[in-house]
């Protein structure tokens, strides 16, 4: 897969005519049954030919408006819609392609096995060949599922989220276990499904991801939009709200034993998260926090610490709201 650095432009029909509004959460309220709150009078929409990036804390919302989204889950009150209709509904459905962090497949079956079969269950999906060379598949169709690498089958699922050629694609987390080429190509294949007029919303820890992709981020925090603007415009509005003490914030990555439930209570840590056994933490106590780091696996390895830009953003837009 080739690197394609430049954003795209989201699609539009003519010049002077707004993008196509394909899918929305409207007044969306979900309350669980333990009365937990997971999204409050929440609103929402996706543009035609637009990469959207939702962006947020754990337990934030994000998953929970996405399974709305896919009519995986029903709102306490509002409206959720796709193409119109409800996202149970056949058509809206055959319209929708999801590449979803929990997805599994069956390991005996090969790569292009895996593929056939998900391009019969659409009366109009995108040509095999074409799906090989979007998800960089080229010269593993034949092995099996269960002999890939993380990398091979996050590039798997990619294709299968594109089998159906769908309008509106949701992907969560797509470019976890992939290398530096494979995750730029893959950004690449983005790009270019959002200049072809389709819509693509994206959740994901790599903030730098969000900020190379996103023609508009969303940022969610208790349920509700807390921002949302082109990655310039968070990060604007982020300087506006960041307090002195964000201003050494820093982002730590690396690969390590460490269990997530310690790493978040290292010294001035404030998110952590571990995706296929690469660690990400952001603490305003980088250094504290990394003499205990090593202090506690000595095998920790990849160590990166970067100074962040739409991390610091992020950070400061989500504590004023009560993060």
């Amino acid at each position: 897969m080739t690197a394609v650095m430049e954003r795209a432009e989201p699609h539009t029909t003519a010049a002077t005519e707004a993008p196509e509004v394909v899918a929305s959460l409207t007044n969306i309220t979900k309350r669980y049954s333990n009365g937990v709150v997971a999204l409050d009078n929440l609103s929402l929409d996706l543009k035609r030919g637009e990469i959207v990036a939702v962006l947020g804390p754990n337990g934030a919302g994000k998953s929970t408006a996405v399974k709305l989204l896919l009519g995986l889950s029903s709102p306490t009150s509002g409206t959720v819609r796709i193409f119109g209709a409800d996202p149970r509904d056949p058509a809206a459905r055959a319209r929708t392609g999801a590449m979803l962090q929990v997805g599994r497949a069956p390991e005996m079956l090969r790569v292009r096995e895996h593929i056939a079969m998900f391009r019969s269950y659409y009366p109009q999906p995108m040509p095999y060949a074409e799906l090989i060379q979007a998800a960089g598949l080229n010269g593993i169709e034949d092995r099996l599922f269960g002999q890939l690498s993380g990398g091979q089958k996050q590039r798997t699922f990619f294709a299968l989220a594109l089998a159906g050629n769908p309008d509106i694609i949701f992907l969560d987390e797509p470019t976890v276990g992939l290398d530096i080429e494979a995750r730029r190509g893959l950004w690449a294949q983005i790009r270019g499904l959002a200049a072809s007029g389709k819509t693509v919303l994206l959740t994901t820890h790599y903030l730098e991801e969000a900020d190379a992709l996103a023609h508009r981020i969303i940022v969610i925090n208790g349920g509700r939009v807390v921002c949302q603007g082109t990655p310039a415009e968070v990060k604007s509005m982020g300087a506006t709200s960041q307090s002195k003490t964000t201003a050494t914030v820093r982002t730590i990555r690396c690969q390590t034993a460490i269990a997530v439930e310690t790493l978040r209570g290292l010294p001035g840590v404030i998110e952590a998260n571990i995706i296929a056994g690469h660690a990400t933490i952001v603490s305003d106590r980088p250094e504290a926090a990394l003499r205990e780091m090593l202090a506690l696996d000595i095998t920790l390895t990849s160590l990166e610490v970067a100074a962040p830009a739409l991390e610091d953003a992020f950070l400061a837009l989500t504590r004023s709201s009560g993060a």
